[in-house]
């Protein structure tokens, strides 16, 4: 649908909730990827959705369809627009209809598969976005770019080296930023040179990055998405964007800032201590880009003699006579005094325990909630609800595991996970 002069774009952002994330399990085990907790308070979907809402686009639909009951309830109870507002943050998990009685097969069936929802808000375009990356992006000037260009899709592209281009589909480009070729994933000795940036599209990227990757961030016309999503191909980067590239006019948007792809356990981790330095490559501090989430309404953490050092601590926490080194500390957390943290990330507890569940915590003979006393640990994600007893070592004897399960914990590339609701005993060395 062309926009006649000064118009407004209606626009829909669609964000696209992944698969079942077994990259990221047993993070994933009981909830899906945007689902995730992230940075203390938050979960991964907060990303994407604030992008959408500081660009001011407030009609979000999430498409999902695993373990979605914990993302459900986390939209729920966080994106309430008021009365006066025609915004939105919708879940549209898989269903059976008349035309369609499987799951979703891939990212741009989920779309297909939506359009009877999507078409009653006369969208003129849609942002298709990842629920899985980290990264804030002025939407609004992506759409602008797009609107100027005259571009039937315009995809978000970020620089890479040889290296990396590797791990990404890579796009070759003109001059004016149109994309005339794309190729998934390019053999590490396969000679690419006629794939490098153009001078004139580079502006002021570094010298080392010679490639475009695509981020799997779309804007299409919605008349555009209609035609290419007519047949039963599955997959945006696979199949409809490489289709669309010989008919469509298809462009980039270099963007030059942070953004990492969050899918694995050790990306997740390094992305969760990195907020932890002084200058982070994501700032949760920037006034005029705040990141949303759920108001809980908890109290003030509690800080009794601790030492903490490059550690966030997040509402409701107590923590007690205890070192914590480079860490990031969710809500609710109990750590008890005696403790030694370095390159934690603890997620922290959906409640807190009565009196009378800990009595009944110690007529079971099982730890109370948080972390006991004197308890040592190193280089670990303890997920939410954990029981940790006292006297635990967890990650600190420099003993290695073979990535997988071992029964009371998860391995995955020397990152030690405690899992959701675990309940390690008393003296545990791991």
């Amino acid at each position: 649908m062309a926009l006649k002069n000064k118009e407004e774009p209606r626009v829909l952002a669609i964000i696209l909730g992944g698969g079942k994330g077994t990259r990221l399990y047993p993070l994933t085990k009981e909830r899906s990827k945007p689902a995730v907790p992230f940075g203390g308070k938050y979960r991964i979907v907060d990303i994407p959705i604030s992008n959408c809402i500081n660009s001011g686009y407030k009609k979000i639909y999430l498409l999902t369809q695993f373990n979605s009951a914990s993302l459900h309830l986390h939209i729920n109870n966080s994106y309430n627009f008021d009365r006066f507002s025609d915004g939105f943050v919708e879940i549209l998990a898989a269903e059976q209809t008349l035309e369609h009685s499987g799951w979703y097969e891939g990212t741009a069936d989920a779309v297909r598969k939506n359009f009877g929802h999507f078409r009653v808000q006369r969208p003129t375009h849609y942002i298709i976005l990842s629920g899985d990356q980290l990264y804030k992006m002025n939407l609004k000037d992506f759409m602008n770019k797009h609107i100027e260009s005259g571009a039937e899709i315009t995809i978000a592209a970020k620089a890479v080296n040889r290296r990396d281009a590797s791990g990404f589909g890579i796009m070759q480009v003109d001059d004016a930023n149109r994309i005339t070729a794309f190729m998934e994933k390019p053999a590490a000795d396969m000679n690419i040179d006629a794939w490098k940036i153009p001078e004139k599209s580079r502006g002021d990227l570094p010298a080392s990055l010679e490639y475009l990757a695509s981020m799997g961030i779309y804007i299409f016309n919605a008349s555009t998405m209609e035609e290419l999503l007519n047949n039963d191909k599955t997959d945006f980067g696979k199949e409809i964007i490489p289709m669309a590239i010989k008919s469509k006019q298809v462009n980039s948007y270099i963007f030059n800032d942070y953004w990492e792809d969050i899918g694995t356990i050790r990306s997740f981790y390094e992305a969760t201590l990195d907020l932890t330095n002084p200058v982070p490559n994501f700032n949760l501090y920037e006034e005029d880009k705040p990141i949303y989430t759920q108001m809980r309404n908890l109290p003030p953490s509690k800080i009794n003699n601790a030492n903490m050092t490059a550690t966030l601590a997040s509402e409701g926490c107590v923590i007690e006579y205890s070192r914590l080194q480079k860490s990031v500390i969710g809500i609710r957390s109990i750590i008890n005094e005696g403790c030694d943290l370095n390159g934690v990330v603890m997620m922290g507890a959906d409640f807190y325990e009565s009196e009378d569940d800990k009595a009944e915590n110690k007529k079971k003979k099982i730890p109370d909630l948080g972390i006991g006393k004197n308890c040592k640990i190193n280089k670990a994600i303890i997920d939410k609800n954990a029981h940790i007893g006292n006297n635990c070592c967890i990650n600190i004897n420099g003993k290695t595991y073979e990535d997988g399960d071992h029964g009371l914990f998860y391995s995955s590339d020397g990152i030690i996970v405690i899992r959701k609701g675990a309940i390690i005993p008393d003296g545990t060395v791991i």
